[in-house]
C-alpha cells in the first residue's frame, strides 16, 4: 500500500513541480506527518527529491527530473487491459495504441497485462445474425465530437426533414441504436443517428459546457424516457412461480409488490398506453389476471377477439 502511495506522491510532484507536505497530504488523503515521511523516504531511496527551506519552500525534483512509471499497480494494469483487449480486437489503430501502452508499463507488469488483453473476446452478435458494424455516419460524428466541430444535420421526424445546427457533445450506443447528445440554441438535445439524413461540418470550436459529463447526461435522458414510457400502470396478479419470469421480461417496467391471500403475487406493469400493456401481457394467457384499469382489460378482450376471428379453421 505504501509503495502505491510513494508512486502517487512522485507523480503528483511531476505535475506540480514544487509541493509542500501539506499539499501532498491533501492529495493522498493522509496526515501531514505521513506525507513528510513519504517524501523523506523517496529522497532516501535515491529519487532526486529535495526539501527547500524558507518562505516559498517545499519539496521539488532536482532539475525537474521525471520517471517513466505509469503509476498503475499490477491489479490496475490487469483491469485496464482486460477492458481494452476486446475493444482493440480487429482494429489496427487501437491495437497499435495498446502496444504502446504496454511498453509504457513497468517491466514486471507487462506479461500479465498482455495476457489480460487477449483473455476476453466479446461477441455481441446473436446466433444466425450478421455482424453489425457501426454506420459510417457514426464514425463521422465521432470525429466531430473529438474535434469539437459544429455541424448541420437534416433530421427526420414524423416524416418531415428539418435542418438543425448542433454542437456534438457525445455518442451513445443503446442496444444497437446510436444516439447523438448535442448542444443546440435551445439547450441539450438527443438525436437518433438513424434519423439523420445528411450531415456537414460548418465550423470549428463548437462550445461544450465545462461541467458536461456524457454518462451523467445520458442517465438523465434515460430517466426521462423511462418516465414517459411508464405513464400508465396496470395492477396484475401472477403465480409466485412465474413472477420472477414476468419481472425479468418487463425489466424496470415491472414492480413486484408482494403476495396476496390466494398465494399469487401482485405486480405493477407500466407502459405509455393501455394497448401497449395489453400487447405485453397477451402472450401470458390465463397466467396473468389484470385487476385494473378497465381500459387494459378491454384492450385484452379486443386483442383476443381479433385473434379468434383471424384464426378460425377453414370451413369445409
Amino acid at each position: 500500500m505504501r509503495a502505491d502511495r510513494l508512486v502517487a506522491a512522485l507523480l503528483f510532484m511531476q505535475t506540480r513541480g514544487r509541493v509542500t507536505a501539506a499539499e501532498v497530504a491533501a492529495e493522498l488523503e493522509v496526515s501531514v506527518a505521513t506525507a513528510r515521511r513519504d517524501l523523506e523516504a523517496l529522497s532516501a531511496a535515491g529519487v532526486p527529491v529535495y526539501p527547500q527551506s524558507g518562505r516559498g519552500g517545499g519539496w521539488a525534483l532536482v532539475g525537474g527530473a521525471r520517471t517513466d512509471l505509469s503509476g498503475l499497480t499490477a491489479t490496475e494494469a490487469e483491469a485496464l487491459f482486460l477492458l481494452l483487449g476486446p475493444v482493440t480486437s480487429g482494429n489496427p489503430a487501437t491495437t497499435v495504441a495498446m502496444r504502446k501502452l504496454l511498453r509504457a508499463l513497468p517491466q514486471p507488469f507487462r506479461l500479465e497485462a498482455e495476457a489480460a488483453a487477449g483473455a476476453v473476446v466479446v461477441d455481441s452478435t446473436g446466433w444466425g445474425e450478421a455482424v453489425e458494424q457501426a454506420p459510417e455516419l457514426v464514425r463521422q460524428l465521432q470525429r466531430t465530437v473529438v474535434r469539437r466541430q459544429r455541424i448541420r444535420v437534416d433530421y427526420l421526424r414524423k416524416g418531415e426533414r428539418t435542418p438543425r445546427e448542433v454542437d456534438p457533445w457525445g455518442l451513445v450506443d443503446k442496444d444497437g441504436i446510436w444516439y447523438l447528445v448535442a448542444g443546440t440554441e435551445r439547450g441539450q438535445r438527443t438525436f437518433r443517428v438513424d434519423r439523420i439524413a445528411a450531415m456537414e461540418v460548418i465550423g470549428e470550436n463548437a462550445p461544450r459546457p465545462a461541467d458536461f459529463d456524457l454518462s451523467t447526461a445520458w442517465s438523465a435522458v434515460v430517466e426521462e424516457m423511462e418516465r414517459n414510457r411508464s405513464a400508465l400502470s396496470a395492477t396484475v396478479l401472477i403465480s409466485a412461480r412465474l413472477a420472477p419470469v414476468l419481472s425479468h421480461q418487463q425489466g424496470r417496467h415491472c414492480v413486484l409488490e408482494g403476495p396476496v391471500e390466494d398465494g399469487r403475487v401482485r405486480a405493477q406493469i407500466a407502459a405509455p398506453t393501455p394497448l401497449m400493456i395489453a400487447q405485453q401481457l397477451a402472450g401470458w394467457g390465463a397466467a396473468v389476471e389484470v385487476v385494473e384499469p378497465e381500459s387494459v382489460r378491454a384492450e385484452l378482450v379486443r386483442l383476443g377477439t381479433e385473434l379468434i376471428a383471424g384464426n378460425q379453421p377453414a370451413s369445409e
